[in-house]
């Protein structure tokens, strides 16, 4: 705008810093009103993203602050500095003629624009469609929390049974590395079975983590991860006594740590009765087979370990004079070993144990002969004395919100999270009845992608009520600050067409991307009904002044439009770890500013001059119609 007004008012003069001056600030003052509640505008978009929690915080709340910071940083800039830059570097110079593919773009824009307004009504319509077009695209868009990211390796989660031994279960852990290693694309296969040594990972013996380990994807055949992990789950599916789930390193750490589980979905089921809660369980993982894309659906075990269990005959031990601390003492020292003295050896003490036999340890028979001292010397059999046997019991106690649960894992392949797991619910609501005091929770990423959409739902409303007042002060009018407020709708609508057509679901990055989509958005629209009215400010009548502002705004529309386009395309094309969350964002902007550009080059335009028409013809049939009683009616009625 300044070297616009230097080159037309000071015509070749103005050589001197005095001269230039005054051009200048008349020049930075014309555009500073509707570019500094531009900035505002796009700044306030980024509101919604400091109010993320959880991972999704941790992921955006950054991106956030950096957007809000550099534009609040430009605002300053633009205000203080670049006007005194412009003053002493720009030089007046003869305007440049426009170059044959913007002059040719202009004329073509302008008969198309002109057509438009004379089609106002096949407008209107042909836009409405649009808008109902992109409501009806909703439902066939799926909904996830964040893209998985592919890590390049896979962990395979194994379960047995829980009173397997741990020479048992290296057995089978053996066994299931030498059917993944025979998948060409795998590389190398480690497991870690029960707990590590600082404790931080409470497995059984039961449990273990397989890494999985993949050829570079340069190395391997031609063939996706998705159908390496089908390959891998058919191998297992070959393996008796085994149940397992499929995550990535990072993945299965991120989900444990969020939501406590290592699957996607998580599907806790609160109770008292354990028995009850495996049962019901059961139950719900019966129906969860038969939902589309639910895979490695996995029951947590709370049960199948065996115990020792002794019912004493206290009227027995009462005959012979024996108390119930005496014939424990006896099962101590079965079990866990009884201290019998301490050996020395300098300075350090070393306990004497006394245990019975690993080997005879689990034998019902020879534990049940052992003699028990009466105080009167004699010898009494432990079976005479109470009933000992090997009984099947809880192998686990979980509890959350100061209740038993159990929980039932799945993974989704395939489909959306939010689509699979919303069939679930609804499966699982209609075919299981449960009593009084047990209920269900769903967690894992739904339970995150829930929140954080429940979240966006409130302050994204709020968002953009600001940004109406906001325009509301820019233009001072509801009908113009509505006008561009359009462009939210338009922008959401190549938005998800970007996402239908790119195979993607929307996703916490991919509103991300439309909350930074509305501020670009918004921008384009303030830019030309500013420019317009100030033309008809000047006189210029109605029809004219949106032909002429819209083609003179059309190169900063289209350099705007086409600079974040460029800027996002990388990502868009980008393969490497990570470019999986960030494409979704991309999509949704580029395809975005396609839809909210033609808005603001087409739509906006027409139904700016239809209302703007109307608005005239009402005052000049008000005026018409009116017969002043006196003077100061007349001017009353005129200035309102």
């Amino acid at each position: 705008n300044v070297e616009r007004h230097l080159s037309e008012q000071i015509k070749g003069q103005g050589r001197l810093l005095g001269d230039r001056l005054p051009v200048v600030l008349r020049a930075v003052l014309e555009v500073r009103r509707p570019s500094l509640f531009g900035e505002l505008i796009i700044a306030l978009t980024f509101v919604p993203l400091l109010t993320l929690q959880g991972m999704e915080g941790k992921m955006f709340v950054p991106l956030a602050m950096t957007m809000v910071i550099a534009l609040l940083s430009s605002l300053v800039l633009s205000i203080t500095v670049i006007p005194v830059l412009a003053a002493v570097l720009m030089k007046p110079r003869a305007v440049k003629e426009d170059g044959p593919v913007l002059a040719g773009g202009r004329r073509l824009y302008r008969q198309v624009l002109e057509g438009a307004i004379h089609r106002t009504r096949l407008v209107v319509l042909l836009s409405s469609a649009v808008l109902v077009g992109g409501a009806i695209l909703v439902p066939f868009i799926g909904r996830e929390f964040v893209p998985i990211m592919d890590e390049g390796s896979i962990v395979v989660n194994l379960v047995r049974l829980p009173s397997i031994g741990l020479s048992e279960s290296l057995k089978i852990s053996g066994e299931v590395e030498r059917f993944l290693l025979e998948i060409p694309d795998v590389r190398s296969v480690i497991t870690r079975t029960g707990a590590n040594e600082l404790g931080t990972d409470p497995m059984g013996m039961e449990l273990s983590d397989m890494y999985v380990l993949l050829k570079p994807e340069s190395e391997r055949r031609a063939q996706p991860k998705a159908e390496i992990e089908e390959e891998v789950r058919g191998r297992l599916a070959q393996v008796p006594g085994i149940a397992f789930g499929l995550s990535q390193p990072i993945a299965m750490r991120v989900d444990e740590l969020v939501s406590g589980v290592r699957s996607q979905v998580a599907v806790k089921l609160f109770g008292d009765d354990l028995e009850t809660l495996r049962m019901k369980a059961d139950e719900i993982s019966r129906v969860l087979r038969q939902v589309r894309g639910i895979s490695d659906l996995r029951v947590e075990q709370v049960s199948g370990l065996y115990y020792l269990k002794l019912d004493i005959d206290r009227a027995k031990i009462a005959r012979y004079g024996i108390n119930v601390a005496e014939i424990t003492e006896v099962i101590e020292a079965v079990g866990g070993g009884i201290a019998a003295g301490e050996v020395f050896e300098g300075q350090r003490r070393f306990p004497i144990v006394v245990r019975f036999p690993d080997e005879r340890r689990a034998d019902v028979e020879t534990i049940a002969a052992l003699w028990v001292t009466a105080p009167d010397g004699s010898r009494i059999p432990l079976r005479e004395l109470a009933d000992v046997q090997i009984v099947e019991g809880p192998a686990q106690i979980s509890r959350e919100h100061a209740s038993r649960r159990i929980v039932i894992e799945a993974n989704v392949v395939g489909r959306d999270l939010v689509g699979a797991v919303e069939e679930a619910q609804a499966a699982v609501s209609g075919l299981v009845q449960f009593q009084p005091g047990y209920y269900v929770m769903w967690g894992g990423q739904f339970e995150n992608q829930q929140k954080a959409m429940a979240r966006l739902a409130v302050v994204v409303p709020l968002v953009i009520a600001l940004i109406f007042l906001l325009l509301y002060c820019t233009f001072g009018t509801l009908r113009h600050a509505a006008l561009i407020l359009l462009a939210i709708p338009f922008a959401m609508v190549g938005g998800l067409l970007a996402l239908l057509l790119g195979g993607l679901y929307l996703s916490v990055p991919a509103s991300v991307g439309f909350i930074a989509l509305f501020g670009v958005a918004v921008l384009n629209g303030v830019v030309k009904i500013t420019y317009i009215n100030r033309l008809r400010e000047q006189g210029m009548p109605l029809d004219e002044a949106v032909v002429t502002g819209m083609v003179l705004r059309l190169r900063p529309v289209l350099m705007t439009a086409v600079v974040a386009m460029m800027a996002l395309i990388p990502l868009l094309l980008a393969t490497g770890p990570g470019s999986e969350i960030q494409r979704p964002l991309a999509t949704v902007v580029i395809g975005g500013l396609f839809s909210s550009t033609a808005l603001t080059l087409l739509v906006l335009p027409v139904l700016y001059r239809w209302m703007e028409q109307r608005i005239v013809q009402r005052r000049e049939a008000d005026c018409q119609t009116f017969a002043p009683r006196s003077v100061t009616e007349a001017t009353t009625h005129l200035l309102r």
